[in-house]
C-alpha cells in the first residue's frame, strides 16, 4: 500500500474466542446515508457466530459531504444523491468512484494484515449496499462474498462493461424490506435481475416485512450466510 494513501476512519471489532489467533476473514461493512461507522456495531453479537471463527469486522466512516436531495445538508455519504428518479438515481459517478477507491484501500490493508481477498466480505446497507456492489463487482481479485442490504446497484449500465466476469460464482446475499419507503424494493429487484442477466450464479434473495431497516430474521439469515462462506 502506498503509505501516502489516506485510509478512512474505521471502527474495528474482532470476533472469536481465541484472541491470540489472527483473524482468518474480514468483513468491511458500509453504513447508510447520514449514519456512521457505529451503526451496525450492535448487530455483531446478534449474529451469534461460532466462537471458533476469527473474523475482523471493519466499519468505515463515509466522508461528510453536502447531499443534494437533503437540501445540500452536509452528512456522512459515500456519494451525492441528486434525484430519486430511477434505479441509477442520477448518480454522482465521481463520488462513487472515489469511495470505491477508499474501500479498495481498506481491502489492501486487510491483505497486509494477513487476510487474503478471497477471505474478505463486503457488506453494506442502503448507500453502503450500493458501495458493496460498486466495489465488489469490479474487484480484480475474487472476494469471499457480498452482503447487500436494502440497496441497489448504481451505474448498472456502466457495470455491464466494468464488472469482473471471472468471479460470476461469487456468493451474493441480497435482502430488502417489502415496505421500504426510502429505497423501493423494485430497485433491489432490478439489481437482482441485472445479476441474473449477467450470469451471477450464486445469489440469495430474501425479503422481510419491514421498512428501511433490519430485523431479527434478516440478522439470522446474514449469520447463516457468513457461517457458510467463512468455513
Amino acid at each position: 500500500m502506498n503509505r501516502m494513501e489516506h485510509l478512512l476512519d474505521c471502527v474495528q471489532i474482532e470476533h472469536g474466542s481465541d484472541k491470540t489467533a489472527a483473524p482468518t476473514h474480514s468483513v468491511i461493512w458500509m453504513h447508510g446515508l447520514g449514519a456512521d461507522a457505529n451503526d451496525f456495531v450492535p448487530v455483531i453479537p446478534e449474529l451469534r457466530l461460532p466462537a471458533d471463527r476469527r473474523i475482523r469486522f471493519v466499519f468505515p466512516n463515509a466522508p461528510v459531504r453536502p447531499v443534494t436531495i437533503n437540501n445540500q445538508m452536509p452528512m456522512r455519504a459515500w456519494y451525492d444523491i441528486i434525484a430519486l428518479s430511477n434505479v441509477s438515481r442520477d448518480v454522482d459517478e465521481s463520488g462513487l468512484r472515489t469511495s470505491q477507491a477508499a474501500i479498495e484501500a481498506l481491502i489492501r490493508r486487510e491483505n497486509e494484515r494477513g487476510v487474503p481477498t478471497e477471505n474478505i466480505i463486503l457488506a453494506g446497507f442502503s448507500q453502503g449496499c450500493a458501495m458493496a456492489y460498486q466495489t465488489g463487482l469490479r474487484s480484480q481479485e475474487k472476494l469471499a462474498g457480498l452482503i447487500c442490504l436494502s440497496g441497489y446497484l448504481p451505474m448498472a449500465d456502466k457495470s455491464v462493461a466494468e464488472h469482473n466476469t471471472a468471479h460470476l460464482d461469487m456468493p451474493i446475499f441480497i435482502a430488502h424490506g417489502t415496505y421500504d419507503p426510502v429505497v423501493d424494493i423494485s430497485f433491489a429487484q432490478q439489481t437482482r435481475e441485472w445479476l441474473l442477466a449477467n450470469n451471477y450464479s450464486n445469489t440469495e434473495w430474501r425479503t422481510y416485512p419491514m421498512a428501511h431497516s433490519v430485523n431479527l430474521d434478516e440478522i439470522n439469515d446474514i449469520s447463516a450466510f457468513l457461517q457458510k462462506i467463512t468455513q
